[in-house]
């Protein structure tokens, strides 16, 4: 990760303060050297997402160099105040770095410390910085657990999306396949005396080869587990109409366009976009009124937006039933197809979805 805006804020900050503290404050020993150490110090924030190592060997490294040696010639050297902004260091490293590069972070860190002792410094002020730089080394850590636990929770959320859309999927592909058999076999009957309706069938079979071979591929790339299909049919646009209907939070449906001849899976997928979002909606939207659903087949794309009136401070769509914003976004991914949810520019939450017209799937 690049330096953030934030990181460029300290930066400015720290170098000009460094800069007349090196300058005024008294008693600083070898001036030209300590000030040039404090903006090399100060620059490494620059590096502490993208390398957070490299960040605390260079801050680190040199700080201790330097103790050592004012210890082994004899002068009191304490460094610049400013220098202070290595605090943010054992944070990254934690948060970011490999555990090879936390290892070795450490014991720069850590055995830094020890290090002066062994050159003539005091144990006690060893052990102080030792305590000192374990704060911050210890928040980044319990931050490495956090975002590990996130990720995992999102990775078994992925999981359980893709196994949903694996089953749906089974019940289309088994459809095709039976479509398929029962052609053939009225074709073989008919071959000998009606050609034309062999024909006809053998047109219907490619059709639906296609068509399966399309729904297999999605398959494949769902990452099925082993569970069994559960053999049901699979709600579609249709079904729309039922799912807005006699909801305690009105539900304004808006199509627009032939749908009947969209892929089976992606009528699913758009069912069950607007299933949950209308779920999100009635249990997190406060103060929400209508729920406004608008599905359009435009001529370039297949265009998806549910929106509703109310306040979405306190919306959070990865808590709904189901699947949340994972699970829609992993559907939508699935047909090649973009997705988008946040506030909407007029109040309210939009979540909107784009999927590409196919020819051999409509």
């Amino acid at each position: 990760a690049a330096a953030g805006w934030w990181d460029l804020g300290l930066v400015a900050l720290f170098v000009p303060l460094a800069i007349v503290e090196g300058t005024f404050r008294e008693g600083v020993p070898w001036r030209p050297v300590t000030v040039v150490h404090g903006l090399v110090v100060i620059s490494t924030l620059l590096w502490r997402r993208s390398h957070p190592f490299l960040a605390v060997a260079v801050a680190f490294g040199s700080i201790h160099l330097f103790e050592v040696l004012s210890q082994v010639l004899g002068i009191a050297w304490t460094g610049l105040f400013t220098s202070v902004c290595v605090l943010m260091l054992p944070y990254a490293l934690l948060r970011r770095g490999s555990i090879q590069e936390v290892a070795l972070g450490a014991l720069i860190m850590f055995g830094g410390m020890f290090a002066q002792v062994a050159a003539g410094g005091r144990l006690r002020a060893a052990f102080g910085g030792s305590m000192i730089l374990l704060v911050p080394t210890a928040l980044g850590g319990l931050a490495r657990l956090r975002a590990a636990r996130r990720n995992r929770e999102l990775e078994r959320a992925k999981a359980r999306e893709r196994a949903q859309i694996a089953r749906e999927l089974h019940d289309t592909v088994a459809h095709h396949v039976s479509a398929i058999v029962v052609q053939a076999q009225a074709g073989r009957v008919v071959a000998a005396d009606r050609p034309e309706a062999a024909t006809a069938a053998l047109e219907v079979i490619e059709e639906a080869a296609s068509r399966t071979l399309a729904e297999m591929r999605r398959l494949v790339r769902a990452l099925r587990d082993d569970e069994r299909p559960e053999l049901a049919p699979q709600p579609a646009v249709a079904d729309l109409v039922q799912l807005c209907g006699g909801r305690e939070l009105p539900v304004d449906l808006r199509l627009s366009g032939e749908f009947e001849t969209l892929e089976p899976s992606l009528q699913t997928t758009i069912y069950r976009l607007v299933q949950e979002s209308i779920t999100n909606a009635i249990r997190h939207a406060e103060g929400a009124s209508r729920i406004t659903v608008e599905l359009a087949d435009a001529p370039d794309a297949l265009r998806l937006t549910i929106h509703d009136d109310g306040s979405p401070v306190s919306l959070d769509p990865n808590r709904a039933s189901g699947y949340g914003l994972v699970g829609m976004s992993e559907r939508v991914k699935l047909h090649g197809g973009t997705f988008e949810a946040g506030p909407g520019p007029d109040g309210g939450w939009t979540v909107s979805s784009v999927f590409p017209r196919r020819g051999g799937g409509r």
